[in-house]
């Protein structure tokens, strides 16, 4: 190797994760959302950029966004942690309780960065398949927790990329389970019509941690902003797993000023619920089977067409949706993201 170091043998074999980008005047394979921040959030942030010592560093615990998410889901600000998406949410809480020799469950098809991110960080991966309707089967469920009482448990919910949400006896069932984290993450969650974190105060709620982001519902994936929110010792063993200053003084006041726009926010994934219900709608009328969806996205199948054929007949046409058709368990499937009317 020329004298240089080999990468580490686990990481050698893998791909990083990616979502392939290319030219279209209509992008709807991320998920983003399809409407920019409010003129008003745009005009604070600026007055706000203006004040920041960046010769400072940034306040090491994000003090007042704790703060101000903990009002917002009527919690202490030690059961909030904050980081650079959800994504190193979760990292941190699989470099605090996954790693070698511990084991996390996955229902798939799921997000993929759930696995990704437990390979990174040396954790196994036990997993079990959703049903024919990309569902959860409880029993299933119970059976895998109980069997290989993994560390982490991960629900998605809606799920991505197939869409739907979790019951709320599911999590309630395995919170019951006395072994490890039941992590619900919920980037998606506010446009689905129940959220986790109502069942914090069930039995094993201590257990339980729910993860957010402000990259869909709160139109700031530029931002890199999420959150969780979960016992008191669950964020100080996510907060001995980050790193110093590990978010900046600008996603701090970004995220702050946005949670004073909840209202605009609750608007915007109104409309694109409605949008998603036309959407809905007009791919019953083609001859695909689609998947119905509790997130701002739809998964479809092409039922006289192969899905990377239409993927591509649709980037001719500058119109960019998510391929999922080569993924296991969603041969032949693509997903579109809900975008505007």
């Amino acid at each position: 190797m020329n004298g240089r170091l080999p990468l580490r043998p686990n990481l050698a074999a893998m791909r990083g994760y990616h979502s392939p980008q290319v030219p279209a005047a209509v992008r709807l394979n991320t998920n983003e959302s399809p409407f920019p921040p409010p003129e008003t959030w745009r005009d604070e942030l600026a007055t706000e950029l203006s004040r920041i010592e960046f010769n400072r560093y940034p306040d090491r615990q994000a003090r007042r966004l704790r703060e101000a998410l903990a009002e917002l889901h009527g919690v202490g600000a030690d059961e909030v942690f904050c980081a650079n998406g959800s994504n190193e949410a979760l990292q941190c809480l699989l470099l605090a309780y996954g790693g070698p020799g511990r084991r996390a469950a996955l229902f798939e098809p799921t997000y993929a960065l759930h696995g990704h991110i437990c390979r990174l960080t040396g954790t196994l991966t036990v997993g079990a398949p959703r049903d024919e309707g990309f569902r959860v089967d409880p029993e299933v469920a119970e059976g895998l927790v109980g069997r290989e009482e993994p560390e982490v448990t991960f629900l998605c919910s809606p799920n991505n990329p197939t869409g739907a949400a979790d019951p709320p006896a599911l999590v309630e069932r395995l919170l019951v389970l006395p072994t490890g984290l039941l992590v619900v993450d919920e980037a998606y969650g506010q446009f689905a019509r129940q959220s986790a974190l109502d069942q914090r105060t069930c039995p094993g709620g201590e257990r339980l941690v729910v993860v957010r982001t402000f990259s869909k519902t709160w139109a700031m994936a530029a931002a890199r902003l999420g959150y969780l929110v979960a016992d008191p010792e669950v964020v100080a063993g996510c907060e001995a797993a980050t790193l110093p200053y590990h978010l900046s003084a600008v996603t701090q006041v970004a995220g702050l000023l946005a949670l004073g726009h909840r209202e605009e926010m609750e608007r915007r994934v109104a409309l694109i619920a409605e949008e998603r219900g036309r959407l809905s709608a007009a791919l019953g009328a083609l001859p695909v089977t689609a998947w119905p969806s509790d997130a701002n996205f739809i998964l479809f199948r092409p039922a006289d067409r192969p899905g990377d054929e239409v993927w591509k007949e649709l980037v001719t046409r500058s119109v960019l949706i998510r391929d999922c058709s080569s993924w296991a368990g969603l041969e032949g499937c693509l997903r579109v993201t809900v975008g505007t009317p």
